[in-house]
């Protein structure tokens, strides 16, 4: 049930988030249905930890709320071994949650991506304004007066024919009529009523004076012309475009991939090594065949140099050392940026391959985070677990963003990134349980408020005290 629950939250989220792309497409509904089922197969990953937070939140605070966990543990039944099936239930949820990550992820993530794409290229359906002008295949323009928005019937519709690539050499005119595309969207019929067609046709190349002009005008009562629509309809972009994309990878290819690209970092690295080493600090091949043992000392002095030659050399001298040291400059600065970009697209495969162990032990560090806090707060139902789980979700979330924002932009390693938060939640998980284990009252109001009370007596008692010692004696 709570799955269900997160996984409709997480759904309304994504279509929010991609309503402006899906708006005014006039898509079909099939393929609107197929964008869900592939947004929904998406979301079960990140839908799995909440879930078993949230379930394990109600079921353990029932079981304290109805008093059965203080039965069980009254037959001589440890909190641990109340937990154990469940933990064996946690354990398969995990590697199911790894096994759905690694195989059936990578193809929906592929199928969305490709999807997402086609439906955002799509053009929104042919609107035709009052008093503008309105291409069509870059052959027809169509202008109208007004607009009846409840009957539909259009007013003084004026279309020009650029067919014969001519100009405006054929006009047509109507008093009304009425413009709509067909439900297939593959053409657009335009009916109009009491109007007429103009032509102007060539004529025998005369002088300027004797130009007659010569013009065909066609009255009409009602009149049907057919506009044929290209590029209509959903065009689906094709799979391989996505193929690449670290998502759309299992373990086996995200490993090939990042080693492949760690080769060819490397290379790259070395090849710009070798070549400072080559043009600018101009070092020659064979000083790496002389013996390390044998030194060589060197006196060199560029003030007694540049005292030999004469001014205007110095200034070329000069103007050559610039102009070295900007290209140089400008070298090692491109350079610095491809191995950067280089870097963080072998990051995005690293971090798309811990993604799928991290998310699988997140239900796992989720489970004893919801369990030991059930027992302890003992309120079962949708409205304190959802409370607490929400809150949990949202620490989670905000931590796991941070790092891998921090581990893309190779701040941190893509390991250290993605699992922050199962390293800051696991100890929690941890403390949580040995609370509950011992019968803790952490999360008893009546607790605090007793500490409270002793606490304030104590500092009555302190200052009496105090100022019974600062009376002086009689």
């Amino acid at each position: 049930m709570t799955f269900f629950i997160v996984m409709f939250i997480l759904l309304m989220q994504f279509l929010w988030k991609y309503i402006d792309d899906l708006v005014g497409k006039g898509l079909d509904w099939k393929v609107i249905a197929e964008l869900l089922l592939y947004a929904s197969s998406n979301l079960i990953p990140m839908a799995l930890p909440l879930s078993t937070l949230l379930a394990s939140l109600m079921t353990m605070g029932n079981l304290g709320e109805n008093n059965e966990l203080l039965a069980m543990k009254s037959a001589g039944i440890s909190l641990p071994r109340i937990l154990s099936p469940l933990i064996f239930i946690t354990i398969i949820i995990c590697i199911s949650a790894f096994f759905f990550s690694n195989n059936v992820l990578p193809y929906t993530n592929l199928k969305i991506s490709t999807l997402l794409y086609s439906v955002k290229q799509r053009k929104p359906e042919l609107a035709i304004r009052e008093g503008v002008f309105t291409t069509i295949n870059d052959t027809y323009s169509i202008k109208i007066g007004e607009k009846n928005p409840e009957t539909g019937l259009i007013q003084r519709i004026m279309i020009y024919d650029h067919s014969k690539n001519e100009g405006n050499v054929i006009v047509t005119y109507a008093d009304s009529g009425y413009i709509k595309v067909t439900n297939d969207e593959k053409r657009l019929v335009a009916t109009l009523y009491s109007g007429n067609t103009y032509e102007e046709r060539a004529e025998n190349s005369r002088a300027m004076i004797d130009r007659k002009h010569p013009s065909t005008k066609q009255r009409f009562h009602e009149q049907v012309i057919n506009f044929q629509l290209e590029g209509k309809g959903l065009q689906r972009t094709d799979e391989d475009l996505f193929k690449t994309s670290a998502q759309a990878m299992n373990l086996n290819q995200l490993t090939k991939t990042k080693d492949s690209l760690i080769r060819q970092y490397r290379t790259r690295e070395e090849s710009f090594r070798k070549q400072i080493a080559s043009t600018i600090l101009k070092k020659q091949n064979d000083q790496a065949q002389n013996d390390s043992l044998h030194k060589i000392t060197y006196y060199f002095s560029g003030d007694s140099i540049l005292d030999t030659v004469s001014i205007k050399d110095k200034q070329v001298i000069i103007e050559s050392a610039i102009s070295n040291a900007r290209s140089t400059k400008s070298f090692i600065s491109s350079t610095s940026d491809e191995l950067f970009t280089k870097g963080k697209y072998i990051a995005r495969h690293m971090i798309e391959w811990n993604r799928k162990f991290a998310l699988s032990f997140a239900c796992f560090v989720f489970f004893f985070i919801g369990a030991p806090l059930g027992a302890i707060i003992r309120k079962g139902g949708l409205g304190m677990p959802a409370v607490i789980s929400v809150l949990f979700f949202v620490l989670y979330y905000i931590i796991t963003i941070s790092g891998e924002k921090f581990a893309r932009e190779l701040m941190w390693h893509p390991a250290a990134g993605m699992w922050l938060s199962s390293f800051i939640l696991l100890p929690l998980g941890i403390f949580l349980s040995y609370k509950a284990t011992t019968d803790s009252v952490i999360m008893n109001s009546d607790f605090y408020i007793e500490t409270f009370k002793k606490y304030l007596t104590f500092q009555k008692r302190i200052h009496i005290k105090l100022k019974g010692m600062k009376s002086p004696k009689r």
